[in-house]
Parts: structure tokens; sequence; C-alpha cells
């Protein structure tokens, strides 16, 4: 099963680098200046409306990243791979988080209704545990509640098949 959910975080992060530049036989080094908030990779600048844009994704990047951790943490070792995300990019150039989703194990235990219900039950909480879960999320959370209820009943008659074994006796004379 694959709890999934969308969100956005800011990808500008300030940062120099170096440049290493061969001129002849003397390489020269030169700093790379982050880009201000007002132009692209490319040097054109953004319009208002652009920049209002750049600050969705942004906002959205944040609200996925946040969403697939809470599922992934909440899943502990349920989760079959890490978070997986899905990119959008913006007027500046840079990619922005527009999805996610999380692989989470969601088949029953064989044979063994307790650690069925055990698992359901975290499936349940990874499922519920971001702020806002998405409706993918719940209804992965309502079937994790139908297979924790269905443990339940086997777990119930099993305890009333072992609770009757010598319980009644036959006796005819």
């Amino acid at each position: 099963m694959l709890v999934t959910a969308t969100s956005s975080l800011p990808h500008y992060y300030g940062l120099y680098s170096q440049a290493i530049v061969t001129s002849g036989d003397k390489p020269l080094i030169r700093t790379i200046e982050p880009l201000s908030g007002d132009e692209t990779a490319n040097g054109k600048q953004l319009s208002a409306d652009q920049h209002r844009q750049i600050q969705e994704l942004k906002s959205r990047d944040q609200e996925v990243r946040n969403h697939e951790q809470a599922h992934l943490s909440s899943a502990g070792g349920l989760a079959v791979s890490g978070v997986q995300f899905k990119y959008t990019t913006g007027p500046d150039g840079q990619r922005y988080v527009s999805g996610g989703e999380v692989s989470i194990d969601t088949s029953e235990v064989p044979g063994d209704p307790q650690a069925t219900l055990l698992k359901a039950e975290t499936i349940r909480r990874a499922a519920l545990a971001p702020a806002n879960p998405s409706g993918q999320d719940q209804s992965i959370a309502a079937k994790a509640s139908a297979m924790a209820n269905k443990a339940r009943t086997e777990l119930l008659m099993l305890r009333q098949d072992t609770s009757r074994n010598g319980q009644l006796i036959d006796i005819k004379a």
C-alpha cells in the first residue's frame, strides 16, 4: 500500500560556491554568487505573479515534506522505502517538491491474528499521522481498521475454541 500526500518546501538555499576556470596554464577561482530573489538563473527579472507562484511552490514543498515525514516516522519498520518525491520546476528554474509517497507493507501476518492486529494499528497510525491526512490517507486508515477488526474477530474465535476444549463433557451411560 502506498501512503501519498502532496506539499511544498523552499529550495532557495543562498549558498555560495566556487568554480575553477582554466585560462591557459593558470586556473582561476571565481566565486559564484547566489541568485537574488528577483532574478532567475538566466538573469531574467521575475514578475510579481512569478514571485507569488514561487512562494506557493515553497509553501507546498514544505507541506509535502512534513506530511511524508510524518508517514515515514509513524510507519517504523513497515515502511518498505524512504520518501519518493515528485518535483515541479518553478519560474525561477528551481525544483520544488509537489508530491510524495511512502510505501508501507500492508499485508496481513499469515496465521497470526495478534501480529496482524498490531500491524493494522501501526498502518492506521501511519496513515493518519500528518496534520491534514489526504483522502487516500483516510482510505488507507479505513482499510487498516477493517484489517484490525478482522484480526480481532479471528482472535475471539480462537479464544472461544480454546475455552470450549475440555469444558464440554459428553456423559452417556
